[in-house]
């Protein structure tokens, strides 16, 4: 089976940083991010098992919700002198291992994460797909919006440090949020995002969204509503219908970046190639080095099994 691995890069380096202790190369630099990045990515590989990989990173550079909202992640501290420099590494990494890198300015690895994934959703080709299913790999829990059984795409989350993680369907987020994917956006429009530093609807919080949701289906069905609602309820609803109005729009993952898809660069990935080996030992990475030879060893067996 054919199948894309979507990697939020950025939230897998952050998660990488916090998990790991401190490491450094020999000249002092830290490392441990990328050690932690490289292997979660050997564990993803190994479970997920794609033919096609892509990463998609955040840009320094303020994005849309940015400009529309001042206030979008305002509270958020500045990024970790220690893991700024990390950045580079990890994407030297990619580079020697093939795998296309996906960004671009005004926008969040979300969104070029939910372009890509609804562009080879949509592809046909003599009837099929090329792809026929795609696993996102993140630690948001605002990409599950992203979860459709029909297109066949869903979302791995670290679940233990970086050493486990968990495939969600569309059944497995609604028994963790609540709601369908379909139905996240509009209950982050009604509760806010105290990380992304949104609003919400003030007064309403998940236990009295997810009523409403249940009950009416959607944010614009919730307020044609209101008389029906609960006055107390309906008070605060008509009182923040603007910020539940702004809350919406910065909470939607955007499917129509400017990106393209580019199936034969996906599938091009050595995890244990020349430069990829030469590149771990000028950072030192002897024991990493054993783990992709071996999983690298592990893939061309699988692989040659699949054509006999």
């Amino acid at each position: 089976m054919t199948k894309l691995v979507l990697i939020d890069g950025n939230a897998i380096l952050h998660r990488a940083y916090h998990a790991m202790p401190a490491l450094t190369s020999k000249d002092g630099t830290p490392i441990n991010a990328v050690y932690g990045f490289v292997s979660m990515l050997l564990r993803i590989i190994t479970d997920l098992k794609p033919t096609h990989i892509v990463v998609a990173w955040d840009t320094a550079k303020p994005t849309f919700r940015h400009t529309e909202y001042s206030n979008y992640q305002a509270q958020r501290p500045k990024g970790d002198s220690e893991l700024i420099v990390q950045f580079d590494i990890a994407y030297k990494v990619l580079d020697a291992m093939q795998i296309p890198k996906y960004f671009l300015e005004g926008f969040e690895a979300d969104d070029v994460i939910g372009t890509l994934a609804y562009q080879v959703a949509s592809r046909h080709s003599g009837g099929r797909r090329p792809i026929e299913s795609i696993d996102i790999v993140t630690g948001d829990r605002d990409i599950l919006q992203l979860v459709d059984d029909d297109k066949h795409i869903f979302v791995y989350m670290p679940t233990k440090g970086i050493s486990e993680g968990k495939l969600y369907k569309e059944q497995d987020v609604v028994e963790r949020m609540g709601v369908k994917p379909n139905q996240i956006i509009d209950f982050k429009a009604l509760v806010g995002d105290q990380s992304d530093n949104y609003p919400g609807v003030a007064g309403v919080g998940p236990k009295t969204a997810i009523d409403l949701l249940k009950t009416y289906g959607t944010l614009e069905q919730i307020y044609k509503n209101l008389n029906d609602i609960k006055p107390s309820i309906a008070k605060k609803l008509a009182q923040g219908a603007e910020p539940a109005g702004i809350s919406q729009r910065l909470a939607t993952i955007v499917k129509d970046v400017p990106v393209t898809f580019k199936l034969i660069e996906a599938e091009k990935w050595d995890i244990a190639g020349k430069k990829v080996l030469d590149l771990f030992a000028q950072i030192g990475f002897k024991t990493l080095s054993d783990r992709v030879v071996k999983v690298g060893a592990e893939i061309a067996k699988s692989k040659q099994m699949n054509l006999v």
